[in-house]
């Protein structure tokens, strides 16, 4: 006997929700983890140093993305749409050209930045750290690939404990081992650390893949094909990529180059912070991200709605706890990363608002992303963060950081304001907390 429609979509969003809260587990284990390492980096380096490691980390995770060439959201695409079409050899061959891309780009941007930095040393500016940075850009790259390589294909833990966990275990481990040891880390130093420790956990993730049959090599075998028929597209996925890391680093690197590393230090502690109010709506649309590309390919609008509509609510109440705690504890909080630090909390909560609203506008990113809508998600989006971006380089000389996480606060709200409405109006997909009551007007139309 058939199921009834509502019962399909209750089975759907109780597959999706127990995938998601593996990932928040996850996700909730690497943000504890991440926050101690910048605790104990932030109380053993010294304010100036950790500053570096702070620039140094914010400047390579924006470049590595970069390097990915958006393919970390191509295959999230690709994978499903032509598994849908019973294509799998072309999905194969999307998995493997993309990581050929990724290792490609990463291996240029890398040379890039071993010369910017040669450049900065030779002009007598603080150098060490920009090219330590260089090391972290492969490893990077590849572990957001890898990650969404694997979440494709139905994987959360091997996709995501040894990039999240691993690493981020070693780290502070071996720091506070070198300290007892006597040896005090510059920010250089840090960074390449990081950079050994990633690297190893990545060995790890490919050991575990093929032990459980998961695709993860890269080839060269089909890539001319591949990059002819998705360049375009893959360009798009890639300034979209880069417009979301630059917005959750770029005000750092203007802190950093236009106050001081002692400020991008303060501001990076209250911006991590405030990223621990989209915890878990980082973690559920780790999991929907392919099944929304999956049902709307298939053409089963009512199924992307409902599983964007859980991604919605469940997200936004979760931010809006955290979001009370740190209204609460906000000193305390950040007072964990050493003397001084308390004086963030105004920015912690100005950050903590537009991220707010973030959560309440739900996937939006994902959706655009995921059905065909990357150039529409580019335009709309870059236009806000670039003039974003250009606002803040005006005014931090000024107003310091208090400017940059006012002007961030703003630029944040209306890109994802403008997006959520695109995703309403071009797709038919409410990505908001009003989606949940539009689940049973939404119709199911023909696979795109």
């Amino acid at each position: 006997m058939d199921q009834s429609p509502g019962s399909d979509l209750r089975g759907l969003l109780r597959s999706g929700l127990s995938k998601s809260l593996v990932s928040l587990v996850i996700k909730v284990a690497t943000a504890g983890l991440t926050y101690l390492m910048y605790v104990i980096l932030s109380r053993l380096m010294g304010i100036t140093e950790y500053g570096y490691f702070a620039f140094g980390l914010s400047l390579a995770t924006i470049l590595a993305i970069g390097a990915n060439y958006g393919q970390q959201t191509a295959i999230l695409r690709y994978w499903p749409e032509e598994m849908v079409a019973d294509r799998p050899e072309e999905a194969l061959n999307a998995l493997r050209s993309g990581g050929a891309v990724t290792i490609i780009a990463g291996l240029g941007v890398t040379v890039i930045l071993l010369a910017g930095g040669g450049v900065a040393g030779a002009a007598g500016l603080p150098s060490w750290h920009i090219i330590a940075a260089a090391a972290l850009i492969l490893p990077l790259a590849l572990a957001e690939y890898w990650s969404s390589v694997l979440r494709a294909q139905g994987s959360v833990w091997t996709a995501l404990t040894p990039r999240d966990i691993v690493w981020r275990v070693a780290v502070p481990v071996l720091v506070v081992a070198l300290w007892y040891a006597g040896v005090s880390l510059s920010g250089a130093a840090a960074l390449v650390l990081t950079a050994t420790t990633l690297a190893l956990a990545l060995g790890l993730q490919v050991v575990l893949a093929r032990a459980r049959k998961y695709e993860i090599a890269p080839g060269t075998g089909g890539l001319r094909g591949y990059w002819a028929e998705k360049a375009k597209p893959s360009r798009s996925f890639f300034l979209g990529t880069v417009l979301d890391s630059a917005a959750l680093n770029v005000d750092i690197i203007l802190v950093g180059l236009l106050v001081a590393p002692a400020a991008a230090g303060i501001y990076f502690n209250a911006f991590r912070t405030a990223g621990l109010l989209t915890l878990f709506m980082f973690a559920i649309t780790l999991v929907v991200a392919p099944m929304v590309s999956q049902h709307y390919h298939a053409g089963e609008m009512r199924k992307a709605q409902a599983i964007t509509a859980l991604c919605a609510w469940a997200g936004f109440v979760f931010s809006l706890a955290v979001f009370a705690a740190f209204l609460v504890f906000g000193e305390q909080i950040l007072g964990l990363f050493g003397e001084g630090q308390e004086q963030g909390k105004l920015i912690l909560i100005l950050l903590s608002v537009g991220l707010l609203v973030d959560a309440a506008t739900g996937p939006s990113r994902i959706v655009l992303m995921m059905t065909g809508h990357e150039r529409a998600y580019v335009r709309v989006f870059g236009s806000i963060v670039v003039t974003g971006m250009a606002v803040q380089a005006a005014v931090i000389p000024v107003w310091g950081l208090m400017g940059a996480a006012v002007v961030n606060m703003l630029a944040r709200i209306a890109a994802q304001l403008a997006i959520a409405w695109f995703a309403n109006r071009r797709i038919g997909l409410d990505t908001t907390l009003l989606g949940a009551f539009l689940v049973n007007r939404v119709a199911d139309r023909r696979p795109a």
